[in-house]
């Protein structure tokens, strides 16, 4: 697997923003340790999802190119899938749900998809996806449990120990499980002995409990500002966790705000909600890494200002 992550290091490598690490006085004197955060809200289309969505459509068969790809996507993948596929010369239909974020839906189209919109039931996109697919014999580019969309997530990682060196451990945000797989890939893979942490919200536990119980539990109503960490696991990614990842730790949506709020202030750093879920682990999770080198994806910086100042308000009332 982790030869997969270094080729698509390659297939990445002129393609892919190298995306900036950046490190916070302040946030060394806090914890002690040296922080390293690689920023993928600088990657393309806001958000390190570009990385997977190209490496699977550009090693796509001819003929399967030719038919076109399609995804099912509220967010940052829906963005990446319609960028990779317009690089590529690929047409691309993206199911959205019709409550989706008015911003995501122009940004998605104007990176020339096609939306098909779906109801906002958790079940109705993979139902009109599969439709689809039936359809018009369109490859599915899952969001998360699709090994090519893995290890291009993992390049982040990789690029991050290929900058500053050796880490401890490397913290990452846990929704679908693709990050944190690529990630404990690229990261086992360059330095075997580092930690790799999971960080998810308490409002959204699904990867928590499926990682202690040693079974997949779904995510039922998961209530988050972290949109983008509210899906449930995959049998592939659920595995790779299992083999890889050391522990996974949870957050609640004040301390998510906190960090959010820290990276903003002091480090000038547009970071959504879930971008901001690893620095809340670091920040309040029984993390000992007082004289250790720490990494962490930041995943994303894409944000619907006026449902978090929303969102914000409410969590500052209650």
């Amino acid at each position: 697997m982790f030869d997969e992550v270094e080729a698509a290091r390659e297939r990445l490598r002129l393609i892919a923003n190298r995306t900036p690490v950046m490190t916070s006085r302040n946030l060394n004197a806090i914890t002690g340790g040296q922080i390293f955060l690689k920023c993928e809200n600088f990657q393309r289309i806001g958000a390190f999802k570009f990385r997977g969505a190209y490496n699977a459509i550009s090693q796509l068969p001819l003929e399967e190119k030719r038919k076109g790809v399609i995804t099912h996507s509220s967010g940052n993948h829906a963005q990446a899938v319609a960028l990779a596929a317009n690089l590529l010369d690929v047409n691309a239909v993206i199911v959205m749900p019709e409550n989706s974020s008015h911003v995501k839906i122009a940004a998605t189209r104007g990176y020339g998809a096609k939306i098909v919109f779906c109801g906002i039931k958790p079940t109705d996109r993979a139902e009109k996806t599969a439709e689809l697919i039936k359809q018009h014999e369109y490859t599915l580019i899952h969001p998360y449990n699709d090994l090519n969309v893995i290890y291009g997530a993992g390049t982040a990682a990789y690029e991050l120990i290929e900058e500053v060196g050796s880490l401890d451990m490397v913290l990452a945000p846990v929704g679908g499980g693709g990050l944190i797989s690529g990630t404990s890939i690229a990261v086992k893979g360059l330095c075997s002995e580092a930690k790799v942490i999971g960080v998810e919200p308490k409002n959204a536990d699904d990867a928590y409990r499926s990682f202690k119980t040693g079974k997949i539990v779904p995510s039922i109503n998961p209530n988050t500002i972290a949109d983008g960490l509210r899906t449930s696991l995959g049998n592939i990614t659920f595995k790779i966790i299992q083999e890889n990842v050391d522990d996974i730790l949870t957050v609640t949506e004040k301390q998510i705000l906190k960090a959010m709020k820290f990276l903003w202030e002091r480090m000038k750093l547009v970071v959504e909600p879930s971008g901001a879920v690893p620095l809340a682990g670091l920040r309040f999770g029984d993390l000992k890494v007082k004289n250790k080198r720490v990494g962490m994806i930041i995943s994303g910086g894409n944000i619907d200002l006026t449902a978090f100042f929303k969102l914000l308000r409410q969590q500052i009332q209650s």
